[in-house]
């Protein structure tokens, strides 16, 4: 079973998310900040991270950042999530260093497969 950690500040989306995911049969952890969401990923080792961008105390870009210069987390895929779907968003998330992005509300089938690639 795949542990997928949720760095996600809103409750309702953390909790929908993390809902219909753990229903797919995925082991699911919760973050509600980037630096949580480091914390996280340094204890837990998560298989893959779903990255809001927008987050309080450190931004999903910033913490992303961080991860992907860490050694130790560097190897760990990040999908970055926003609710902003303009290209420039796209570009940014991935300039920051996550492996994949996708827009927020989530589409489950299209996330899923995003997963699995990874």
């Amino acid at each position: 079973m795949k542990k997928i950690l949720i760095v996600e500040d809103n409750e309702m989306n953390r909790d929908m998310l993390s809902r219909r995911l753990m229903r797919k049969g995925y082991e699911v952890e919760i973050a509600v900040d980037g630096e949580d969401g480091l914390q996280h990923m340094r204890r837990d080792r998560p298989d893959i991270v779903l990255m809001d961008m927008g987050l309080p105390i450190k931004d999903g870009w910033t913490a992303t950042a961080e991860a992907k210069n860490d050694p130790e987390l560097r190897k760990i895929p990040i999908i970055a999530l926003t609710a902003h779907a303009l290209e420039a968003d796209k570009t940014r998330a991935l300039e920051a260093g996550a492996d994949d992005f996708d827009t927020k509300p989530v589409n489950l089938n299209s996330l899923i497969e995003k997963i699995e690639s990874f």
